[in-house]
């Protein structure tokens, strides 16, 4: 049946204006005054299963056992790398330090570590390494089959899109620093340096994450050094930092907020690593290694050498990191630049990755290398025209949307016994419920309320994935969770 003004259709769906599938190709252009070419018809809608399953679960298979690897070539590796990308602890020691102090910040590091890996990526990753799938699959559960196309699936990729804009135009606005040249976004300089920058990194991540844990090992390397090199210059005198407005308890919550609100995305990804890992084992050590202790080797360093900076340069006016690496100055500094610039290759392969996974998954019929490339091109026209720049806190406001995430999947996991019992039919109204509460709380700090409250409602990213797990849990128990479907290549 053609698609018409007169028509609401989505091959194998139900018809409802309120099915969230039929949603999405109204917006992509399914509801069209005239018919869609045929081809572009079948390769845009998602179909589905004699079993009525849509076509991006019917076609979902489970990753080998064969195929999968030790946590320290793929998990750990990989998720250092974000961590000790300078978009990471830029801003860290930023309205944090100044109320906190030095050791109350790192007792902050350290919860946050832990809350990281234990609220955020264990649940999405046990349930990875269980049933071999992605996240976007085995958010069908906690989501629905249908529902899970808008929340984890379709949002996922978008995100990841607009921080893949963000690394890129960071990297490009360092590696022109470094050589002195102008580093304005729209300059031809810029975009030649941008475009060799952001095609490169996309071959990397089309690769898979064979190629991307082992770029990670040997690019870890260099930010690793270079915070222990910068540390060192500017660290000494830490122990005589004084805060100059101390509140210590809001300086706790807001870092445990900066670290969990920069990780919740991420977390949710702990799917797509856990289904490589061979079993419980890997899980825990990946992320263990890659997410806690990463979080507080970088994060832990950068508040020591600001502390210390600040000791001995009173009149600094900055708590950012560039502020340290200009403390350093000289030759040093310029290829500290260059050197941070290569350092953002891990964190942008996983961006890149994570895409592919997203994309190829909820549009099978797209080849994984074309969305990384479609993602890419529009990742790459953000930094260029300087929009990326100042994309950071509205993708942390849709980013504060993983946190319920996160927590309504560790529920999910929970209730099912630690096991991913398959999709679940249509929407799951428990993960919507959950989802919808959750968001609501994270996004107090960017709601136009009072200093009070939004002070109240720090860490929001913690508090919005707690919510996220118990809403789950009580809609769950109160029987709004839809019946399970089979899955025809679910592991067992």
């Amino acid at each position: 049946m053609p698609i018409t003004t007169c028509k609401w259709h989505a091959r194998g769906g139900s018809g409802d204006r309120n099915d969230p599938i039929v949603i999405a190709q109204i917006v992509i252009g399914y509801w069209a005054p005239r018919p869609l070419p045929r081809r572009l018809t079948a390769f845009l809608m998602p179909t589905t299963s004699p079993a009525s399953l849509p076509d991006y679960l019917a076609r979902s298979t489970p990753r080998p056992a064969a195929a999968r690897r030790p946590w320290y070539s793929n998990t750990a590796p990989t998720y250092a790398g974000i961590f000790l990308w300078i978009g990471f602890y830029q801003a860290i020691a930023n309205g944090t330090l100044i109320h906190a102090g030095l050791a109350v910040s790192l007792c902050a590091l350290f919860v946050a570590a832990f809350l990281s890996f234990g609220l955020f990526y264990y649940g999405p990753a046990m349930l990875g390494m269980r049933s071999g799938l992605p996240l976007y699959v085995i958010g069908s559960s906690t989501f629905g089959s249908k529902g899970g196309y808008l929340i984890p699936g379709l949002l996922m990729g978008i995100l990841q899109v607009g921080w893949y804009g963000v690394s890129t135009d960071l990297a490009t606005r360092y590696i022109l620093k470094a050589i002195g040249i102008p580093s304005e976004a729209g300059t031809w300089s810029y975009l030649l340096v941008a475009v060799v920058w952001a095609y490169a990194i996309a071959w990397i991540a089309a690769k898979g994450i064979g190629y991307v844990s082992k770029v990670a090992i040997f690019a870890n390397i260099v930010p690793l050094i270079m915070i222990l090199v910068v540390a060192l210059r500017t660290a000494p005198g830490f122990e005589s930092y004084t805060p100059a407005d101390p509140k210590p308890w809001l300086g706790f919550a807001l870092l445990i907020q900066v670290v969990t609100g920069f990780f919740a995305t991420a977390g949710a990804a702990g799917a797509d690593f856990g289904m490589e890992n061979r079993d419980a084992r890997d899980v825990r050590l990946g992320g263990l290694v890659g997410i806690s202790i990463a979080i507080l080797f970088s994060g832990g360093l950068t508040l020591v050498a600001m502390a210390g900076a600040h000791s001995r340069h009173p009149n600094l006016d900055s708590y950012n990191f560039d502020v340290l690496i200009s403390l350093v100055g000289g030759t040093i500094g310029s290829i500290i630049f260059v050197l941070y610039a290569i350092a953002s290759i891990p964190g942008a392969s996983f961006c890149a990755f994570i895409m592919g996974n997203s994309f190829s998954t909820m549009l099978p019929r797209i080849r994984r290398a074309t969305v990384i490339g479609l993602g890419v091109t529009f990742a790459l026209i953000l930094a260029a025209t300087g929009l990326a720049s100042h994309l950071v806190p509205f993708f942390q406001i849709i980013g504060a949307s993983f946190g319920p995430v996160c927590g309504a999947i560790l529920a999910d996991y929970f209730l099912s016994g630690r096991v991913w019992k398959g999709p679940r039919k249509g929407i799951n109204w428990a993960g919507y419920g959950a989802w919808a509460v959750g968001f609501l709380i994270g996004i107090i700090p960017f709601m136009p309320v009072s200093e009070t409250v939004k002070s109240f409602a720090q860490p929001a990213t913690v508090y919005s994935a707690v919510a996220g797990f118990v809403v789950y849990w009580i809609l769950a128990k109160a029987g709004l969770e839809p019946r399970e479907l089979e899955l025809a290549s679910q592991a067992t």
